[in-house]
C-alpha cells in the first residue's frame, strides 16, 4: 500500500464550509463548527474541519452570493494565497492559518482548506518571484488553461521551469500552517481540457510529488468535476478521494441520480481510494444566501428541502457505498434529528468497516445494495424505496450469495427484529431507506 493510502485508510468524515456559508465563511464560524464537532461528533469519528473556498478574499460575500470576477486576492511575496485577516484577525501579521489550525489541533480535530489548481491572476500579472527560483509567476502560467466559472486563478504549465517548485512551496507553506486536508478544486475532472496539452492531470501530478515532499501527511480531496471512470486508475495513482458529482445539493433528483454513479463506481472503492459523493447538504443551509434573497426573487430556505425519509436515504447509499463524509449543515443550527442521524454507531460502524459493497439491484423504483462487515463478518444490506409512494421492497438471500437462516439487526432502529431465511424485505415510505445488518445462526 502506498504511504499516501496510510492517511485514509477509512473514508474522511468531517464538516465543510460551503454549504451554510458559501465562499464567506470566518474565523469565528469555523470555530463554532469546530467547537460542536469536538462536543458532539468527534466520539463518532468526525474530525475534520474544512474551511473552502475565497478564504483570501477579504469582500467575499459582500457583493454577491457567489464570486466577485477578478477580485482582490490576499498573497505573499512569492505569489502565495493567505488566509484575509479581516476575515481571519489570527491571520494577522503574516500568522497565515497556523494560530487556526494550532486551535482546531487543541480539539482534537484536523484542519483542512479549500484551493483552486493553478497561480493566482494577480501573481501572474504581478510578476511576483517562485519561492526558491529564478522564475516569475508569469512564466509558469497558462493563459489558455483557466476555470469556467471562477476567474482567481490560470492553470500551471507543468513544462516551464519553476512549474513544480510553484507547488512545493504553496505545500511548504500548508505544512508550516499544521493543514491535514487539501481540497483542490476544477481539477477533479482530467479530460476537462481535452485539446490542452498541459490539462489538469498534470497538475494533479505536481501536487501530489509536492504533497509527498512537504513533510506533512495530507489528505488529497479532488474537486469539481466530476471525475470520469476511465480516469480511475490516475484518481486512485494521486488523491485520497475525488468528486463523481458536481455539487451535490437537497434535490431528490440528484440523489436519484446518486444511486447510478454510485454504480459505476463501487468497484473503485478501497483503503485511501474513496469515490467521493460530496457533502451531506442536512441540517442548517445557505445562511450566507439570506440576505440576497430579494435580489435571487424571493425566500431562501435555509433548511434542508430532503425530507426525513431522504435524509434517511442518502446517508445510507453514502454510507454502505463508503463515500467520505462531509457535512454541510451549520452544525450548531442542529436539531435532534439531524445529530441522530449523524451519529448512529451502528451505520458509521457500516461506513467504516464494510467491505465489497455492491448494488445488487436497481429499477426505477427500488434499488438494493450490500456489503460485508470486515471484522466480525457480517451482511450488511440496504433496501431503498425510489418510488414516491409507500412500497415494499425486498430481496432473496440467494442474491447476496447466503443460505440458511440469519438473525437481522434494524440499524437505524438499533434493534433486533428476529430470524429470516429465504428472503428479506419490508415496506418503506417515499424516498425512505432501510438498513439491516445479518449475522448467520
Amino acid at each position: 500500500m502506498k504511504m499516501k493510502d496510510m492517511i485514509a485508510l477509512t473514508p474522511p468524515m468531517g464538516w465543510n464550509s460551503w454549504d451554510c456559508f458559501g465562499n464567506a465563511v470566518n474565523e469565528e464560524q469555523l470555530l463554532a463548527n469546530a467547537l460542536y464537532m469536538k462536543e458532539h461528533l468527534l466520539p463518532c469519528g468526525w474530525e475534520y474541519v474544512v474551511c473552502d473556498i475565497q478564504w483570501s478574499e477579504p469582500t467575499a460575500g459582500q457583493k454577491e452570493p457567489y464570486y466577485d470576477p477578478f477580485a482582490h486576492l490576499c498573497l505573499d511575496e512569492y505569489g502565495r494565497q493567505v488566509p484575509a485577516p479581516n476575515r481571519f484577525p489570527s491571520a494577522a501579521g503574516g500568522k497565515g492559518f497556523k494560530p487556526l489550525a494550532d486551535m482546531i489541533h487543541e480539539m482534537g480535530l484536523k484542519f483542512g482548506i479549500h484551493i483552486m489548481r493553478g497561480v493566482p491572476r494577480l501573481a501572474v500579472h504581478e510578476a511576483l518571484p517562485v519561492k526558491g527560483t529564478n522564475t516569475t509567476c508569469d512564466e509558469i502560467a497558462h493563459p489558455w488553461s483557466v476555470c469556467r466559472w471562477n476567474t482567481d486563478m490560470y492553470g500551471v504549465d507543468h513544462t516551464k521551469e519553476g512549474a513544480q517548485a510553484y507547488y512545493d512551496s504553496i505545500f511548504e507553506l500548508y505544512a508550516a500552517w499544521g493543514v491535514d486536508y487539501v481540497k483542490v478544486d476544477d481539477i477533479c475532472n482530467t479530460n476537462a481540457y481535452p485539446d490542452d496539452p498541459y490539462s489538469a492531470e498534470k497538475e494533479i501530478e505536481m501536487i501530489r510529488k509536492a504533497i509527498d515532499s512537504c513533510g506533512r501527511p495530507m489528505v488529497l480531496s479532488l474537486s469539481p468535476g466530476p471525475a470520469v471512470i476511465e480516469k480511475a486508475w490516475h484518481l486512485r495513482e494521486n488523491a485520497n478521494l475525488w468528486r463523481i458529482t458536481d455539487d451535490f445539493w437537497d434535490d431528490w433528483k440528484l440523489l436519484l441520480n446518486m444511486f447510478e454513479r454510485c454504480e459505476v463506481w463501487e468497484r473503485q472503492v478501497s483503503p485511501g481510494c474513496w469515490p467521493d459523493c460530496d457533502m451531506l447538504p442536512v441540517g442548517s443551509l445557505r445562511l450566507n444566501y439570506v440576505k440576497w434573497a430579494e435580489k435571487l426573487g424571493g425566500p431562501v430556505r435555509t433548511w434542508t428541502k430532503f425530507t426525513e425519509n431522504e435524509q434517511v436515504t442518502m446517508m445510507s447509499l453514502w454510507c454502505i457505498f463508503r463515500s467520505p463524509l462531509m457535512v454541510g449543515a451549520n452544525l450548531p443550527d442542529n436539531d435532534e434529528f439531524t445529530l441522530k442521524l449523524l451519529t448512529n454507531p451502528e451505520i458509521l460502524r457500516m461506513h467504516r468497516c464494510g467491505t465489497e459493497a455492491h448494488q445488487v439491484r436497481r429499477t426505477e423504483k427500488e434499488c438494493v445494495w450490500t456489503s460485508r462487515d470486515a471484522e466480525n463478518g457480517e451482511v450488511y444490506l440496504a433496501l431503498f424505496n425510489l418510488a414516491d409512494e409507500e412500497a415494499y421492497v425486498g430481496a432473496e438471500l440467494s442474491l447476496l450469495g447466503l443460505s440458511g437462516s440469519f438473525a437481522v439487526r434494524d440499524l437505524w432502529a438499533r434493534e433486533e427484529i428476529g430470524e429470516v431465511s429465504g428472503r428479506i424485505g419490508c415496506s418503506l415510505p417515499p424516498h425512505g431507506a432501510a438498513v439491516f445488518a445479518l449475522r448467520q445462526y
